[in-house]
């Protein structure tokens, strides 16, 4: 989607990829979008994940972030949640990422210090006004480590110490750009999705095998996309695949990507992989004003 308005001309310095647990409701979805204001940049929805994902940068993004998720926790009850994504809470995962002077996602290695300030600026204030329970991950532990631990060893970091009535808890995080990638299959055994999922894993590719309406797919987070992009995941998906007897359908782009990113897939490919330089944070924030 095209951005929301344009965010406040300064220097941008981070983003932040959030994660809501609703993807089905379009009154909430506008609602959330809205709160969001000038820094939403991308917005994807998905209702068999039930989940929808807000891309936000600008000078007022911390802002932002807080009346995304005060509107968040205020309209999405998780008790009423039903979708095929893993999930904490309603507002999920508040991920601080940094960019560089000219608006360009940073990957692989270098400055999270800004990101982690603001991830605990935002954990301190969830917790003690939203009464929200705050989980940081990044430099400290991952995402799945605390999907795996909250609530079962693991304290929050901030808020109270049991789950919000409503909203569950939320993962907050600083770390560097991913990319995240599904890619859908010619199967509806979601145990051939898994065993394609666990075999695909490494240190750069986080991947799920999850059925969604009558099929399956094979959900990654590319967590170093500079190093292993959409061209190699997908075609790795597609050779276990066709060692098990199926075949991809098609790949999906969650979002938006680093322009690097997309411009490093062979452009022949771009459609299949489903990739478009007008969908990645350069683009959109130049469009933007922001840049």
């Amino acid at each position: 989607m095209a951005p929301v308005g344009g965010c406040a001309a300064e220097p941008v310095g981070l983003a932040c990829v959030v994660n809501i647990s609703e993807g089905r409701d379009l009154e909430t979805i506008g609602a959330v979008t809205a709160a969001g204001g000038r820094c939403v940049l991308d917005i994807h929805t998905d209702a068999d994940h039930n989940r929808m994902v807000l891309t936000m940068a600008g000078g007022d993004l911390e802002e932002a972030v807080r009346e995304v998720a005060r509107t968040t926790v205020q309209l999405v009850d998780l008790r009423r949640h039903r979708g095929v994504h893993p999930r904490l809470g309603a507002l999920d995962v508040v991920p601080f990422t940094p960019l560089d002077y000219d608006g360009n996602p940073v990957g692989g290695e270098g400055d999270l210090s800004g990101a982690v300030a603001a991830r605990d600026r935002f954990a301190l204030w969830a917790g003690r006004d939203l009464a929200l329970p705050c989980f940081a991950y990044g430099p400290e532990r991952s995402l799945p480590e605390v999907r795996k631990r909250a609530f079962r060893g693991l304290d929050p970091d901030r808020g109270p110490a049991l789950p919000h009535r409503t909203a569950g808890a939320c993962a907050v995080g600083a770390r560097f750009a991913l990319v995240a990638y599904n890619v859908w299959l010619s199967t509806g055994d979601v145990d051939v999705a898994r065993s394609i999922a666990a075999a695909l894993r490494r240190r750069a590719v986080r991947a799920l095998g999850l059925s969604t309406a009558g099929v399956t797919q094979v959900s990654c987070n590319l967590v170093d996309p500079m190093s292993v992009g959409p061209a190699e995941v997908y075609d790795d998906v597609d050779r276990l695949a066709r060692a098990a007897g199926i075949w991809v359908t098609r790949a999906e782009l969650v979002g938006l990507a680093p322009a690097r990113v997309v411009e490093e897939a062979p452009r022949v490919r771009w459609r299949q992989l489903d990739l478009d330089p007008e969908r990645t944070v350069e683009a959109r924030l130049e469009r933007s004003g922001a840049g």
